[in-house]
């Protein structure tokens, strides 16, 4: 993913925000914490995305160490070689709109603008990382998951456009592409992200 800023000239004003990022992410997975994600439409499905690159292989096979494997066939023996073979190292990554029935009870019972924020708190702890995505920085439901973060000690990453809306006052990293047009800024999260896992993925497994 090195050649991300020849590709995509206009994120080289992103450069030291992607970097950090990149190590917020790489000291959380190193202290023992995970990732939560949330976000809207498009952006709900990037969450999904970049869950998905980080709880297995990317770019990398990730496959389990010998002593991995030991350690758990000590713990049950049953545990067939085909099975330690297949799993591939993971790094955990919840997106909290993957939560569809606690998402659905919440928003009929509660409040539907903290639909996220249930999430944060529920799931959240000190040392946690919650990366939060918006177009325009604005969505109502990820501004208060990034308030209830901040409270409870997470770092909080945010992907947006230009302006960086309210999310850019209320995160630790706001990389904030340059575009204003919805699909626009969609489609530069999408390497963003992309540079971000694979460097998090190249700290830890190889």
């Amino acid at each position: 993913m090195s050649e991300l800023y020849d590709r995509y000239p206009s994120l080289g004003e992103c450069r030291k925000e992607i970097a950090q990022a990149t190590e917020m992410l790489i000291d959380c997975y190193k202290n023992g914490g995970k990732l939560l994600l949330c976000g809207n439409g498009g952006s709900s499905a990037d969450c999904e995305h970049i869950s998905g690159e980080l709880m297995k292989g990317f770019l990398s096979e990730r496959k389990l160490r010998k002593e991995k494997k030991d350690e758990m066939r000590s713990r049950c023996s049953s545990l067939g070689d085909d099975t330690l073979d297949s799993l591939q190292g993971a790094l955990p990554a919840i997106p909290l709109s993957s939560l569809s029935a606690l998402g659905t009870a919440f928003c009929n019972d509660a409040e539907p603008k903290l639909v996220f924020a249930q999430g944060v708190f529920g799931l959240g702890k000190e040392g946690d990382v919650l990366i939060c995505i918006s177009t325009s920085g604005n969505s109502a439901n990820v501004v208060e998951a990034a308030k209830v973060a901040k409270a409870l000690c997470l770092k909080v990453i945010s992907l947006t456009g230009r302006s960086g809306g309210k999310l850019k006052e209320l995160s630790d990293v706001c990389i904030c592409v340059p575009e204003t047009e919805t699909y626009k800024v969609q489609e530069l999260h999408l390497p963003v992200y992309h540079k971000i896992c694979a460097d998090v993925e190249k700290a830890f497994f190889e």
